[in-house]
């Protein structure tokens, strides 16, 4: 599909000037682009290189002085990865999902699918589920036992929603995502010697080894409005309660909620981090790649964590944490600086004990 300079800009509510009646084919960075690509030179240092190019036309910073850089049209914008949201949204293909339920779809008859749902290739869906308008269910994808999937879901291919699941609307999830698998949850007959090291902060006691027995999943998974998971995401079910999922939250890739988490609303979650059983996080919270938290544990309101930081203690709103074990990011760095002078500050004192000793030896 191809668009105008001019249909672009006000699309984005953009600022189009030059040759606005010029038709677009795709996004280029701007030394790949072409006479019919729209290169995307946002920032001055990219526009160096649209030179290397043939675009005729660019996406550029507010203020740009557009036809010096031998442009016959330009679109001007004041928030460039924002705008960039709203024109990739707008030129993105899909994946060519075909309208209506493909023949070799297994849909129960009690599942209750909206007209307009699109079922692909050797997808499941399964009795008492519940799908709405306008939603693509993909290749090989897995809708469960009463489960509910609210208006205008995009399930992308192998994706897999267990059991009385629980879903609103605008939903996507991408390749490989699982949600609604059992809970990590098992206990001993007695005390078991993760409880008592847990206790004891190291010593385990006298507690013996024992067998697992495991604790069923009563509980399902509830996720709210405008979520999106990420590839080989996985959701534990609740043991007695939902976890749950607020509305606008997004999962990265290979994102782990163990079972009774609770997350709030808008929450960046980002590649490989885990999420301990029962913990709860509030809203607006970014988790940096590979962040771990604990159980049983609270993260306050707009918390920021830098990757890898492990949180092992509830963190009050509005902090902003680093490190293992988690500190504010402040101290966390002056930690470090202070690890990278130890070598120094360690020779400093050999030397001053040499010259010490050596001047106590002659008197």
């Amino acid at each position: 599909m191809t668009y105008t300079i001019e249909e672009i800009a006000k699309a984005l509510g953009a600022t189009a000037l030059g040759d606005i009646s010029m038709t677009i084919d795709r996004a280029a960075e701007p030394a790949m682009a072409g006479p019919r690509d729209l290169a995307l030179a946002m920032n001055p240092k990219y526009a160096e290189s649209l030179a290397l190019g043939t675009a005729r036309a660019a996406m550029l910073w507010e203020g740009a002085d557009w036809q010096s850089l031998g442009l016959d049209a330009a679109i001007l914008v004041s928030r460039p990865r924002f705008a960039m949201a709203g024109l990739t949204r707008m030129i993105d293909p899909g994946q060519g999902f075909a309208a209506g339920i493909h023949p070799s779809a297994c849909v129960d008859p009690d599942a209750e699918l909206a007209d307009d749902v699109s079922v692909g290739p050797l997808a499941v869906i399964s009795k008492g589920a519940r799908i709405g308008a306008g939603s693509v269910i993909g290749p090989q994808c897995f809708v469960g036992w009463n489960a509910q999937i609210g208006p205008n879901a995009y399930l992308r291919e192998a994706v897999s929603i267990g059991a009385r699941v629980r879903i609103g609307a605008n939903f996507i999830g991408q390749p490989g995502a699982r949600i609604g698998g059992d809970g990590f949850s098992f206990v001993t007959a007695e005390s078991s010697t993760v409880e008592a090291a847990r206790k004891s902060l190291g010593d385990q006691g006298d507690a013996v080894a024992q067998p697992w027995t495991r604790i069923h999943s009563l509980g399902g998974v509830r996720i709210g409005d405008d979520v999106e998971i990420g590839m080989g995401a996985t959701i534990d079910c609740g043991t007695i309660r939902d976890t749950v999922v607020g509305d606008g939250t997004k999962l990265d890739n290979l994102v782990h909620l163990g079972h009774n988490v609770v997350i709030g609303q808008n929450c960046l979650i980002c590649g490989q981090v885990g999420i301990a059983g029962s913990a709860v996080i509030g809203n607006n919270v970014v988790l940096g790649g590979q962040c771990g938290v604990n159980d049983n544990i609270f993260i306050g309101d707009g918390v920021i964590a830098g990757g890898g930081t492990k949180l092992m203690s509830n963190v009050p709103a509005g902090r902003t944490m680093l490190g293992y074990p988690a500190t504010q990011m402040d101290k966390q760095v002056e930690l470090y600086k202070s690890q990278r002078r130890l070598p120094r500050l360690l020779r400093e004192v050999a030397e001053l004990r040499k010259a010490v000793f050596k001047t106590g030896k002659d008197d």
